[in-house]
């Protein structure tokens, strides 16, 4: 086993988050990242309407799920197959294909939640394009499937591409907050933008 692989393995055994997640059920560790953020910043509530892209294993849909009871709705797009989840709509697929959000007949989001990740390659100049690709992605998504006044929640890591995505944001969003959750390791340059009231050049993007 490479050297990476074995720090990285010990201190995922060694990560309180990991055996919080176990504890309490949740897929992964993501959840409690999620969890921070909605207690700052209260965006799921009950009835609402949740996108969650990227959503697999599913710790982020587990805890909207839970929070937009009673008469929520959430949907979890992924690549990657996610198992049933009580109260959410799984669908297997590129969120970026024209037709996957109409599973909500119509209905706008009142948040996108997006924790993507490109798939790694080492290169860091490569990475950041991809996820700055991605999350340019998600942002034209919202466009069209968010309400006016609905919440956008994005992963995002400092870097090259970082300034290039808030300065986006500011653009399509009246609000923008950067918050950098516990459960995110320290070490790690992501974080999450918090945008808010989307702006008439997004819904034409």
């Amino acid at each position: 086993m490479a050297k990476s692989s074995k720090q990285w393995l010990r201190r995922h055994v060694t990560d309180p988050f990991v055996r919080k997640a176990k504890e309490q059920g949740y897929r992964s560790r993501a959840a409690f990242k999620l969890l921070e953020i909605n207690e700052k910043e209260k965006i799921l509530k009950p009835g609402a309407v949740i996108i969650d892209l990227g959503a697999a294993p599913g710790g982020w849909s587990q805890v909207a799920a839970a929070k937009v009871r009673p008469g929520g709705r959430v949907l979890a797009i992924d690549l990657l197959p996610v198992a049933p989840i009580s109260g959410v709509t799984v669908l297997k697929g590129d969120f970026r294909e024209p037709g996957l959000a109409e599973a909500l007949g119509g209905a706008k989001a009142d948040a996108v939640l997006s924790d993507l990740s490109p798939n790694i390659s080492g290169i860091a100049g490569v990475d950041q394009a991809r996820a700055l690709e991605l999350s340019f992605a998600a942002v034209e998504f919202c466009g069209r499937n968010l309400k006016p006044d609905g919440v956008f929640v994005a992963k995002a890591f400092h870097g090259e591409a970082f300034d290039e995505l808030i300065a986006r944001l500011k653009r399509e969003f009246k609000k923008v907050k950067v918050i950098k959750p516990t459960a995110s390791r320290g070490e790690s340059s992501e974080t999450y933008v918090v945008s808010r009231g989307l702006l008439c050049s997004a819904k034409t993007a």
